[in-house]
């Protein structure tokens, strides 16, 4: 066993093919079955069941993935930390985004931090905003920008910048020239809403709770799994929506979409940077936190915490 088949192991089990596996770290499919097969005889079990076109982790597969992403990030911290030492900022670094920041706020920062730091590479995940606390918790992701706050004890979150949620129609919705419209209308509409661990989803119920209502008030007639879903079922008639600003502007500014405020809902939301609150972050990910941190013009050189800290978690590091 060693690093190298370990990594290909994970690539299996996050990409659920051999083929696939295979593209990614550039070998034939033969040669990545081989090396999973060398890892089941060196630990005595079956790792990966073959299912149709998928490859899914056993329950022995399970637990030597949680490990192995550990020591893969534990590799990554002991490259970048030796970079550090010796004055470059080296290595690799894994960083989540659910779907807004990760979609359109992320790629720009890791764009510009890569161009400044040219021997750095990031691998940027983008999921749902329960999976990218999730992996920050585990350890697989060291550190994120989703839209909403975490009870998770472990997890540190500060506010990086600001998000405006809104109605969405269609274009030839009677209410597409309107500036805004009342909560009780609404009710009344065909309504599409995010997957369940959605941060725009939690956003939603927590301000129309803070109101005094709840998602049962509204005419739910779909639920969809991103938010290009539900750009497109709004679109094409299915419902409308509320969303991200950010996720429609290029709709609204072709005139395909329009956008609403709603009367008794303040839709603004927050974008948190989030990190583990016990793991100290390596010096990668502390250089791409203050880096983050500087772009959005939040002072605070020392260890890449913002000034301000939200939830019930302390600041120290």
């Amino acid at each position: 066993m060693d690093l190298w088949q370990l990594h290909i192991f994970c690539k299996v089990v996050e990409l659920q093919s051999f083929s696939k596996a295979g593209e990614a770290v550039h070998l034939s499919q033969p040669t990545v079955s081989s090396h999973i097969k060398e890892l089941e005889i060196h630990f005595g079990a079956q790792l990966i069941d073959r299912l149709a076109r998928r490859a899914v982790p056993t329950k022995a597969g399970e637990l030597l993935y949680r490990q192995a992403r550990r020591l893969i990030a534990l590799r990554d911290e002991t490259e970048s930390t030796m970079a550090e030492y010796l004055g470059r900022v080296k290595g690799r670094l894994i960083i989540g985004g659910s779907t807004i920041p990760g979609s359109y706020l992320l790629p720009q920062q890791v764009g510009f931090f890569c161009h400044k730091h040219p021997q750095v590479r990031i691998a940027l995940k983008v999921a749902d905003t329960s999976e990218i606390l999730d992996g920050i918790a585990e350890g697989h992701i060291e550190a994120g920008v989703v839209g909403a706050l975490s009870d998770d004890p472990r997890l540190l979150q500060h506010i990086l910048t600001d998000d405006r949620l809104c109605l969405v129609v269609p274009e030839r919705h009677p209410w597409a020239k309107r500036k805004n419209i009342d909560l009780a209308s609404l009710t009344g509409e065909p309504f599409i809403i995010r997957e369940f661990g959605s941060g725009t989803l939690r956003v939603i119920e927590s301000k129309l709770k803070a109101q005094g209502h709840t998602l049962n008030a509204f005419n739910i007639v779909a639920e969809m799994g991103s938010t290009e879903a539900v750009r497109h079922g709004i679109k094409n008639g299915v419902g409308l929506s509320i969303l991200s600003a950010i996720a429609v502007a290029d709709e609204v500014g072709a005139g395909t979409l329009a956008t609403l405020a709603i009367d008794e809902l303040d839709l603004t939301r927050h974008f948190y940077l989030t990190r583990h609150k016990q793991r100290t972050p390596s010096p990668i990910c502390r250089a791409f936190m203050e880096f983050l941190l500087a772009q959005y013009g939040i002072d605070d050189g020392s260890l890449g915490l913002a000034q301000k800290p939200v939830s019930h978690l302390n600041t120290s590091p």
